[in-house]
């Protein structure tokens, strides 16, 4: 135990100056950086596997707790420990009889064995004896005369098997004790690599943990870094911040202008091309009107012929004079205004270049990013100089701790202990030697008992010959009788000297696997040491009064053991926090003020961004008085949605010849039907142009509607966006800049944070991590004391004790019936 408090104490110390002179850090995690602090690797299992012969283990265990049930006796061991081992003194107190009553209780299972070894071992010799003087004198089945019983083959047979099934079960226990005996040396001859492995575990331990403290430190240079690059990106991560806090509001309205700007272009040209159409329409009207005209002079011409005074002839002139009146216009497309003005308004709109006014104010706009990079040069300066100064001093810790000096005398302790381990090893080993070749003849001897009773049952029975009389048996019958004999002569020798080894053996290995194996794995030993006042009368809590000569601080053996086997790191585990505690060390403000007073100090200002200016504002109200919106283009739809002519010509010109046809010929039929010929030629090439210019006309107004409609609203909506966007630029750019450098602040002490709460976490949880403390104190007491060396033991003293008590009935039945296999001196001879 004192190498592993020394231990202890070095990784106190070395934790108590790293603390006290390091500044780690902490506040809240960061997304953006991970940290991880390499896992160190250990030769020793944190864990214990006694492979097949655990089974063996148990079943010793399982025997050892009906003998002893009673749980383990805290309280009699706390007395036992405050009277420091020491029960002579005052025995007469009725406190210590009621101790020693209650230690007698708690052992009775262990004594009442132990008390019946002994009375074997007393007993066996004097019976041995007086039965060895009972046969000399022909008495106890010395005598060689068999007397003849009708039940003489059952009990032969019954003897016989009866001692076959005592044997093996004596041969299993024989099989314990090799067993038993071959797990000791083989482990302890394995110890010295134990030792190795374990020692050199404790030298990686103190090794590592000045490269886990410096790793540490050095990582410092990671959030560093990633500070520098966003302090190099600030223009897209602060001014881009602040543009996109702006964009949803300005954005919008921009491209509303833009938008306004491309509709006043289109309203021009969709403007020019109403009003150029509607002077061709205008021409091609007169043009048709002069060309009906004509026709309907020339179809007058013709009915005044002579032949239309004929009677037959006259009601056809006379029909088709009153449908003369249907050669006309059917519009009055000249009435309608030209769009000259509003041209010439938009034309006067268009002088101004909206769009270049739109691009400058976008401009203005997008430009806020490169603004804040130019006026925060200095301080992105400062703060990356605070940054080194702090890295610098972070590198100098490592120098100030000289952690390679303060850990190397606590080496010097190590190294004796191991030197001493080595030194008393081969002492081990010797004395191991010669326990393992006590033991071995103890099995050999017992071996040797189990050869002569198989050999005696194997010659018995397959020489016995049931013809042959007790005075003519065989040769090999009798060398059965013979072996049995014997057997039983050497288990009166030295049955009694094998219970002496099973006895002592039983009592040691008994108490120390229910004393000390038992509650050190269930950690009620722990417990025991943990009782307040009990190793110092003076302190409450002896591991903290022995560590920080504090003994009210909590500390206990169970707690400090349970974290190291959960490998946690020496401050966790030590409660340093009592001592030195890193989190009022571990300040955010101690180490990133100066970084977070240049972020709360920041000023930039951004008052010059006009996103349309006054030229822009007038261009915007003269399009919207412009009257572009105050055309009526309901009249212009009617009147161009009329037919060109009153009647269909082609239908007109097609009566027109059917009635010139029923005429007989002459010139007036002739006449007629010319001019229904050239009514066909003025429809083709007046009629039908005229009809798609005016579809079109028609089609390009309702666009030019369209377009227009609203415009005054639409205009002073979009006045009034951007009056709201100017505004909010105005009023809360400000705002929105503190908002914007508080969040880009806390990015990057975000970083530092992050850094400093791994810090913290990897100083009092991860470094120094004591897992080779506990595996050293497993490897002592839980795999070399109790699986090496005392559950063998127990093993041992089981197998040997169950094969010495089954000698007893043994040698009965090999008495009784070597009487079945001997050749007899004499028998019972019956007269006919």
């Amino acid at each position: 135990m004192a190498p592993t408090l020394g231990f202890l104490l070095l990784l106190l110390g070395l934790c108590r100056n790293t603390l006290s002179e390091g500044p780690p850090s902490s506040t809240r995690a960061s997304d953006v950086l991970e940290f991880e602090l390499p896992a160190t690797n250990y030769e020793t299992k944190d864990s214990y596997e006694p492979g097949s012969i655990g089974v063996l283990f148990q079943i010793v265990q399982s025997f050892l707790h009906v003998l002893q049930p009673n749980a383990f006796p805290e309280g009699i061991l706390r007395k036992i420990i405050q009277k420091k081992f020491d029960l002579s003194t005052d025995y007469e107190k009725p406190e210590n009889v009621v101790l020693t009553l209650k230690i007698i209780r708690y052992e009775i299972g262990i004594l009442i064995c132990a008390v019946l070894g002994l009375l074997f071992i007393i007993l066996m010799p004097l019976v041995g004896f007086c039965f060895a003087l009972c046969r000399c004198c022909n008495k106890c089945g010395g005598e060689m005369h068999q007397r003849q019983k009708k039940n003489g083959t059952f009990l032969r047979k019954y003897f016989a098997v009866s001692l076959l099934a005592i044997c093996i079960f004596i041969s299993i226990g024989i099989i314990y004790g090799f067993v038993a005996n071959h797990h000791v040396r083989t482990h302890i001859e394995n110890t010295r690599k134990l030792a190795d492995s374990n020692f050199r575990d404790l030298r990686t331990l103190l090794n590592e943990t000045p490269s886990q403290i410096t790793y540490v430190l050095d990582q410092y240079t990671t959030p560093k870094e990633k500070a520098f690059s966003d302090l190099d990106n600030i223009k897209s991560l602060l001014g881009g911040g602040i543009h996109e806090q702006l964009r949803p509001k300005v954005i919008p309205v921009l491209d509303d202008i833009k938008a306004m700007a491309e509709a006043i272009k289109e309203t021009k040209a969709a403007l020019l091309n109403v009003n150029n159409t509607l002077q061709d329409l205008k021409r091609s009207t007169g043009q048709l009107n002069s060309s009906l005209s004509d026709i309907k002079t020339n179809l007058e011409q013709s009915l005044n012929d002579p032949q239309c005074s004929v009677a037959p002839v006259t009601a056809t002139c006379n029909d088709i004079r009153m449908t003369l009146n249907q050669l006309d216009d059917n519009t009055n497309v000249d009435e309608l205004p030209s769009l000259h003005k509003q041209l010439d308004n938009v034309n006067d709109v268009l002088r101004t270049d909206l769009s270049s006014l739109v691009q400058k104010g976008n401009k203005s706009f997008n430009d806020i990013p490169e603004m804040v990079q130019k006026q925060t040069t200095g301080m992105v300066s400062d703060i990356k100089n605070t940054l080194n100064s702090i890295g610098s001093a972070i590198k100098n810790v490592n120098g100030q701790i000289a952690i390679q000096d303060k850990l190397s005398i606590f080496l010097d302790p190590i190294n004796y202990v191991e030197t001493y381990i080595h030194e008393k090893l081969p002492t081990l080993e010797e004395y191991d030697a010669y326990r393992w070749l006590v033991s071995l003849v103890i099995c050999c001897l017992l071996t040797l008992i189990m050869i002569f009773y198989y050999l005696g049952l194997l010659c018995g029975i397959f020489g016995y010959d049931r013809h042959a009389t007790p005075t003519r048996r065989g040769c090999i019958s009798n060398t059965g009788g013979i072996f049995l004999m014997t057997g039983v002569g050497i288990s009166f020798l030295f049955c009694w000297i094998l219970m002496i080894i099973v006895v002592f053996t039983f009592v040691v290995g008994g108490n120390v696997e229910k004393l000390v194996c038992e509650p050190y794995q269930n950690k009620k030993l722990f417990q025991v040491l943990d009782t307040p006042y009990l190793l110092n009368d003076n302190w409450k809590h002896y591991l903290s009064g022995m560590v920080f000569n504090k003994p009210d601080i909590n500390l206990t053996f169970e707690q400090v053991y349970s974290d190291c086997k959960e490998n946690k790191g020496i401050y966790a585990t030590l409660k340093l926090e009592n001592h030195y505690n890193i989190s009022e060390h571990l300040n955010i403000q101690g180490h990133t003020g100066n970084i977070s007073s240049s972020f709360e100090n920041l000023k930039v200002k951004i008052d010059n961004i006009v996103l349309l200016d006054a030229a822009g504002r007038k261009n915007l109200m003269d399009f919207s008085s412009s009257g572009v919106d105050q055309v009526d283009y309901d009249v212009y739809l009617a009147e161009i949605a009329k037919p060109p002519t009153k009647v269909n010509l082609l239908s007109f010109a097609e009566e027109l010849e059917r009635k010139a046809n029923q005429l007989p010929p002459g010139s007036l039929k002739k006449s007629l039907t010319s001019n229904a010929q050239t009514i066909r030629t003025v429809y083709h090439d007046q009629v039908m142009p005229l009809g798609q210019l005016m579809r079109s006309l028609y089609r390009s107004i309702q666009n030019l509607q369209n377009k227009t409609s609203g415009l005054e609203v639409k205009v002073v909506n979009i006045i009034s966006s951007l009056d709201s966007a100017q505004d909010f630029i105005t009023n809360r750019i400000s705002s929105i800049i503190v908002q914007e450098s508080t969040k880009y602040g806390n990015m990057i002490l975000g970083y530092f944070e992050r850094y400093l709460q791994w810090v913290k976490i990897s100083v009092t949880e991860q470094v120094a991590a004591c897992k080779p403390v506990a595996t050293a104190l497993d490897s002592a007491v839980d795999v070399f004391l109790c699986s090496s060396i005392i559950k063998p033991i127990n093993l041992f003293w089981f197998g040997i004790g169950k094969a010495t008590i089954f000698l007893l009935p043994a040698i009965i039945f090999a008495v009784k019936l070597a009487k079945y296999y001997r050749r007899m001196d004499s028998e019972d001879v019956y007269d006919e």
